[in-house]
C-alpha cells in the first residue's frame, strides 16, 4: 500500500522564486533610485514609462506571491483563475485610474498651485 500523502520538497522552487523576487526588487529600488531621464520624462498612455514599468513589475510580484506562496498552483484552475486574474485585473484598473485622476488634477490645479519639488 503506498501512502498518497508523500511530503515533496520544494525547496528549489522557494529559492528560485526567492531569487525571482530580489531581482525584481532591485531593479525596483535602482529605477526608484537612478530614475533614467529616458524612462522619467517620456510619456506614454498619460504617464511615464518609469511608472508603467513599476506597475507591471509589482504585477509580477504579485502574480509570483499569489501563485507560490499562497499555493494557487495547487488549487483546481477555475478557482486560481477567479483569485489571480480578479486581483491583476483590479490592481491594473485601479491604477490607471490613479494615474489618470492624478494627472488631471496636476493639469487643472498646476496654474493654481506653486508645486514644492
Amino acid at each position: 500500500m503506498t501512502n498518497s500523502q508523500e511530503h515533496i520538497s520544494h525547496t528549489k522552487l522557494i529559492w528560485k522564486v526567492f531569487i525571482i523576487l530580489s531581482i525584481i526588487t532591485a531593479v525596483e529600488v535602482f529605477l526608484g533610485i537612478d530614475k533614467p531621464d529616458f524612462l522619467y520624462l517620456t510619456s506614454f498612455i498619460g504617464t511615464n514609462l518609469l511608472n508603467i514599468i513599476f506597475i507591471v513589475l509589482t504585477l509580477v510580484k504579485a502574480y509570483y506571491i499569489t501563485w507560490f506562496f499562497m499555493h494557487m498552483a495547487d488549487e483546481k484552475k477555475n478557482l486560481r483563475r477567479a483569485v489571480v486574474w480578479t486581483a491583476v485585473f483590479l490592481i491594473a484598473y485601479l491604477a490607471t485610474l490613479l494615474l489618470i485622476e492624478g494627472g488631471y488634477i496636476y493639469d487643472v490645479l498646476g496654474p493654481l498651485t506653486k508645486w514644492n519639488y
